[in-house]
């Protein structure tokens, strides 16, 4: 054995700590020319190619020239993203016989392990995404199975449709037996004006579909299957490429706050969608991203709900209500002579003044509740809906996690999910055996205590795949110490 765990300060701490140490947000890599064995077994030969061509053909940014990168906007995208001089870790990514080996040395009891191979499950092109889907998830299904103890490998479920979800859903649960799922939360899809008058432009435009609010397409199937065959969704797109992460040259301009982006929208979406009220017995956990933008959300969830609930629409913002006899005795007084031609129009409803078409009345407007599908009737309801139900990925270097547990800042004094995801295997871990350190530092600095770290790095990824599925960690090393949270 090329290594000496015992040596590892990773270990050492999780010999202090009186919990076990679960990662929720591990990677493999997977070694490409393997991969693309069972994309043949499973696609065919011309699947392959055609998957070549899609992914390194002549669009792709390596193959133009900046010229065609600019006139393209084409994104700059990842590059050298693996360990390279840490090799042991490089090889570590790619075989799962060295990761279960060397668990121990990185101290942790079990990881959810994530694919790497991101592309098949956004690619546009059907035939190769369900195909890729399916190589990914049987791929890591025979070379993880052994290590059940310790590892699970999270299946990658695409989403272009509820009906190829459901089919892939029920294939990687009921046929190959996992447990755990990586859902496409976000879909990038051509504009339909465009799509359809301009269909050779379609491929340059799109807009976002995160599933929960506004799609062409009813998921409640896909939810519901979900809840049948007792799965968490757990998402992993990010968003480089989309609103102000395009650049042409700049990958770490793309990728800072790319899936904090990305996991906003999606949440948001499920939320006012109200899917977690439709589904609660669902938990949803967003990946990569951290938290402070969860913190974000659900506290300005209450501060928008305050304002512009349907009530307080009517009470407070309905046009109707205004004064219109002191309104224009004001504008006569102070507005001089730049208002003296229009004074007229305050003597009615003209909402001209308010950037309105001349009689845009309360009935032309629909949608007026915002809240109507998460069913909000009070505050108390937002946290019932958000706090137990979201779990959000946080990275070993992420500070602003604290946020996550600081119940004062919060509304209704809620500590929110926030759980520890490694990504080990990715190139912002130089080092798999220090994460686990790296992670208490923040108890050592004051901005966790030691009941925080054992919900960041045991608790709330057990009530994460837990509270769906009670057997989930059945047969695993911390089983006995997951059932006590679970109880």
């Amino acid at each position: 054995m090329p290594f000496d765990q015992t040596d590892s300060r990773s270990l050492k701490l999780r010999q202090k700590l009186d919990h076990p140490v679960v990662d929720g947000d591990g990677h493999t890599q997977e070694y490409h020319p393997v991969l693309v064995d069972y994309l043949k077994e499973i696609g065919g030969k011309d699947i392959v190619e055609r998957y070549k061509s899609a992914r390194f053909g002549r669009e792709s940014w390596q193959k133009q020239s900046p010229e065609e990168r600019f006139d393209k906007q084409t994104r700059r995208p990842p590059f050298w993203t693996m360990p390279s001089k840490n090799t042991l870790d490089l090889a570590t990514a790619m075989l799962p016989n060295l990761f279960r080996a060397r668990l121990d040395e990185m101290g942790i009891d079990f990881a959810i392990v994530y694919s790497s191979q991101f592309f098949f499950a956004t690619c546009r092109d059907e035939e190769i995404r369900r195909a890729g889907c399916r190589a990914v998830n049987t791929m890591n299904r025979d070379l993880f199975g052994p290590y059940a103890d310790r590892m699970t490998p999270a299946a990658v479920i695409p989403t272009w449709t509820p009906e190829e979800a459901i089919e892939e859903l029920d294939y990687s649960i009921n046929t190959l037996g996992l447990k755990a799922v990586q859902l496409t939360n976000l879909n990038f899809r051509p504009i339909p004006i465009i799509e359809r008058e301009a269909p050779e432009m379609s491929r340059y435009v799109s807009w976002i579909d995160p599933l929960g609010l506004d799609s062409p397409y009813d998921y409640d199937p896909m939810w519901r299957k979900c809840v049948d065959l007792k799965v968490a969704p757990t998402c992993h797109v990010g968003g480089q490429g989309w609103g102000a992460r395009r650049s042409t040259t700049n990958y770490v301009y793309n990728h800072i706050g790319s899936f904090a982006a990305a996991n906003d929208a999606s949440c948001k979406a499920l939320f006012l969608g109200g899917v977690t009220r439709r589904f609660p017995e669902l938990r949803f956990g967003f990946l990569e991203g951290g938290v402070s933008w969860a913190v974000t959300l659900y506290n300005d969830l209450f501060e928008h709900w305050e304002k512009r609930n349907i009530n307080a629409l009517h009470d407070n913002l309905d046009p109707a209500r205004i004064d219109r006899d002191l309104l224009r005795d004001l504008v006569t007084e102070y507005g001089g002579e730049a208002y003296a031609p229009y004074l007229d129009d305050f003597k009615t409803h003209d909402d001209r003044m308010m950037g309105a078409r001349p009689g845009f009345n309360v009935e032309d407007y629909d949608c007026m509740d915002d809240w109507a599908a998460c069913g909000i009737e009070k505050e108390g309801d937002i946290y019932d809906l958000f706090v137990p139900k979201f779990f959000f990925g946080c990275e070993a270097d992420d500070r602003t996690l604290a946020t996550a547990f600081n119940s004062r800042m919060n509304h209704e004094d809620a500590r929110l999910g926030a759980m520890f995801s490694s990504d080990v295997s990715h190139w912002d871990v130089p080092d798999m055996t220090e994460t686990l350190v790296q992670a208490y530092s923040l108890v050592e600095k004051d901005l966790l205590d030691d009941n925080d770290f054992r919900d960041f790095t045991f608790a709330n990824i057990v009530r994460l795949h837990g509270e769906v599925n009670p057997g989930f960690f059945k047969g695993t090393s911390v089983e006995d110490a997951a059932a006590k949270i679970l109880a």
